[in-house]
């Protein structure tokens, strides 16, 4: 099974790039949040940027792989923190943390707001072209946070949970959307699926697409994930093509050529 150093090692630094990964420290109503920036030092200037959220293990080694790839493609990526610093859960309790956040929705995305927030404050954001993209928990998230109205270009989930609002609120997404999703995720079935597609039917100012990947289980993008028992497995297959459609998007709503590596 592929190991994170093993996926970052998919998209190599570019000649002469300074990529960097740094921590940020910043605040949300008094709660100490703690993410991490990832961008090419060697380029000046605004650039495209992509705002990325933890699953519901917290900001880890996954989440500064994924902005150290994407600052390698030439984005700015900021890893947010939606629990706070030093939460950083383990299996047993990470259930538990992150249903606190489905259950108090005004708060999740308040801390969603407050890492785009933190993300816009960097000198080389492009203000006009930024989209966020998480995993499991942080899938949930790009979603929710693109229903609050965000000035986003696009909203991606890697197997996240697709929350269905009553009443909805779907006719306030302004980015174009982005799910990934696996084929055999018992904890997002067809039918979830079916009924988050019939939500963004019913508003069709939104523009949306689903990828489903055969047999992928939930957590199919995190390496190391090896729970099939509880239906979260790792799949190369499923990672890889994830990855490449998570390419051609950026690349679309940025308004740049498609390459794929």
């Amino acid at each position: 099974m592929k190991t994170t150093d093993d996926v970052l090692s998919t998209v190599p630094a570019p000649a002469g790039s300074d990529v960097r990964v740094e921590p940020v420290r910043y605040d949300h109503e008094g709660t100490a949040l703690l993410g991490v920036l990832a961008k090419d030092h060697a380029v000046s200037g605004p650039r495209p940027a992509v705002l990325v959220i933890h699953d519901w293990h917290g900001v880890n080694e996954h989440v500064e792989a994924r902005v150290t790839m994407l600052a390698r493609l030439g984005y700015v990526a900021f890893g947010a923190d939606v629990y706070g610093e030093g939460v950083r859960p383990g299996d047993d309790t990470a259930g538990q943390v992150a249903g606190s956040y489905y259950q108090d929705l005004p708060l999740f995305r308040a801390r969603l707001t407050a890492g785009l927030d933190r993300l816009r404050e960097d000198p080389d954001v492009d203000h006009s072209r930024i989209v966020v993209m998480g995993y499991c928990f942080g899938g949930s998230g790009a979603i929710e946070l693109a229903r609050t109205g965000a000035d986003l270009v696009g909203a991606v989930s890697f197997h996240g949970g697709l929350i269905v609002h009553e009443p909805s609120d779907a006719s306030a997404i302004r980015a174009r959307l982005l799910v990934l999703t696996g084929g055999a995720d018992p904890m997002v079935p067809d039918t979830k699926v079916a009924e988050w597609q019939d939500e963004m039917r019913a508003v069709p100012s939104v523009d949306w697409q689903v990828l489903t990947y055969s047999g992928a289980m939930h957590a199919f993008a995190v390496p190391g994930t090896d729970a099939p028992d509880h239906g979260a497995q790792y799949q190369e297959r499923a990672d890889r093509r994830s990855w490449q459609a998570l390419r051609v998007f950026l690349a679309e709503v940025f308004d740049e050529e498609p390459t794929i590596a």
